[in-house]
């Protein structure tokens, strides 16, 4: 029977009468920066998180008032409340008998206090969700659509390791998490690297159950007069080689158990309701959906063919340990999303941002204008700016003082869709040397991201007498396996190319 299909994990029972309401949250973050999640959340909330052994994902408990400043969490892509955790479910070897393991889990999990977490959740979210709707008639809306960087981002890549599911009658599309129009985004299945993808099938699919609607409400449904019949579907995450089911027939399965148990009306695209099912080897999580889309979207407007995530920007940025008073550069800025994040995050900083491509500078500046717009929504007595300036420059040649930077901070150019591998390896060494001698000796540091891992190590070796590799963090960016390079400045002289003053 599925109660002794494994040991329950995470999930409280329900709470006691007159007990606070409280939440196990789920948070996909961007792999390599789980640990960097963990402590914002224990900075910001006092919680101390699990990191699962599924990479890209971390646990929490919180009273469920809490959740406002849930959302706030700079860190975190998308947000879950869990169900129920089993940590070492024992799958049936036969698909049939797994499969109806699956469908009688559903009766037997607790969940009238998630989703409690989930209606207080969806109160909070309505205000915002007017406002999405009024963004999207916007200016800055057309033209992140003519801009031309939403060629299909790097997460259609994904389906390189999915499994059969064309013969399957089910629908199947990215989920709400992905971004295809962020090719320099973290993917978000969040930690599974490329090596990995080879071996492991990942695939997220979205299934409606079942064509019939239910009639009657369900837990957890309102009940003002008629209550009102919810609409949902099933989003079934799965790693790991040794299911007998494939994601397709796991989400099939499952929804039609939840439809049956609470007679909710299975919709792929208007849901009320997003129920998760993640099934990594023997970890089995069931959750629900409290972000309908990725939280890293909030301060980009106007898209690049490179932009990156805004919760990897924060976690490049925490890297470095920003202090007041530092002066940050982001020397190859693109659509502006670090110096953003920053000046958001850390205002008491100086943020520079720059690009040697108009459309690049003029993008971030765009996107800096929208910031400007949302701050002054939510304060009209006062457009207080952000620190933050951008100029249009060369990177080999900055305009800025010797030794006047504390802290440069920058995604490198791939030489996939910016540039070429070929230019990179005299690019690299160029812009190590420049950065090198803007930066304060002994003290300046470097958070510097690339997937051109081998030309970085070469042109590091170069410098070594300027920088030393401190740290590094390994991040799968849009699906590439990209590497975050923390690097400290040495108290040694950075030869000058010219006098700049």
């Amino acid at each position: 029977m599925a109660e002794a299909a494994g040991d329950a994990g995470l999930g409280p029972a329900a709470a006691p009468e007159g007990a606070e309401l409280a939440a196990v949250i789920g948070a996909t973050v961007p792999t390599g920066f789980e640990q960097t999640a963990a402590e914002e959340v224990q900075e910001k909330l006092g919680s101390a998180s699990r990191i699962s052994r599924d990479r890209g994902k971390i646990y929490f408990e919180v009273p469920a008032r809490s959740l406002p400043q849930v959302h706030r969490l700079r860190s975190v892509d998308n947000l879950f409340v869990v169900v129920q955790e089993f940590k070492d479910y024992q799958f049936k070897e036969n698909k049939e008998d797994a499969l109806k393991d699956l469908e009688d889990l559903v009766k037997k999990l607790s969940w009238t206090d998630p989703l409690k977490v989930w209606e207080l959740n969806n109160s909070l979210k309505k205000k915002k969700t007017k406002r999405k709707k009024h963004n999207l008639q916007s200016p800055a809306s057309r033209e992140k659509l003519s801009d031309g960087g939403e060629e299909g981002g790097a997460d259609q890549n994904n389906t390189n390791d999915q499994e059969d599911c064309a013969q399957n009658p089910v629908a199947v599309e990215p989920t709400s998490g992905q971004e295809t129009e962020n090719p320099q985004g973290v993917t978000s299945r969040n930690g599974v690297e490329e090596e990995e993808e080879n071996e492991q099938s990942d695939v997220k699919v979205e299934v409606q159950a079942s064509s019939e609607c239910g009639t009657k409400a369900g837990d957890g449904q309102t009940s003002e007069g008629e209550a009102k019949v919810l609409r949902f579907r099933v989003t079934c995450n799965r790693a790991g080689d040794k299911h007998s089911f494939t994601s397709n027939e796991a989400a099939r399965d499952f929804g039609g158990a939840v439809q049956e148990h609470f007679q909710w009306k299975a919709d792929m695209t208007n849901f009320d309701v997003e129920v998760l099912l993640n099934i990594h080897n023997n970890e089995v999580v069931v959750g629900i959906a409290l972000t309908e889309e990725s939280l890293h979207r909030r301060n980009i407007t106007h898209f690049g063919p490179t932009t990156l995530r805004s919760t990897l920007a924060y976690g490049m940025l925490r890297l470095c340990d920003p202090q007041p008073t530092d002066i940050i550069v982001d020397p190859m800025c693109g659509t502006g999303a670090i110096p953003i994040e920053g000046a958001a995050e850390w205002p008491y900083c100086y943020h520079i941002a720059g690009d040697n491509n108009p459309q690049a500078v003029k993008r971030a500046a765009n996107n800096v204008c929208s910031l400007l717009r949302k701050n002054e929504s939510k304060d009209s007595s006062s457009a207080l700016g952000v620190p933050l300036d951008i100029v249009q420059w060369d990177i080999c040649n900055l305009p800025l003082r010797t030794g006047s930077v504390d802290i440069v901070v920058t995604d490198m150019p791939f030489g996939k869709r910016i540039g070429s591998k070929k230019k990179n390896w005299d690019l690299y060494p160029a812009c190590l040397m420049e950065m090198g001698r803007i930066c304060t000796p002994g003290t300046g540091r470097a958070v510097l991201l690339t997937q051109d891992k081998k030309c970085f190590a070469k042109a590091l070796s170069r410098v070594g007498h300027i920088w030393r590799r401190a740290q590094t963090v390994w991040v799968n960016v849009g699906g590439l396996h990209a590497a975050v390079y923390l690097l400290r400045r040495t108290w040694e002289r950075a030869e000058e190319r010219r006098p700049f003053w």
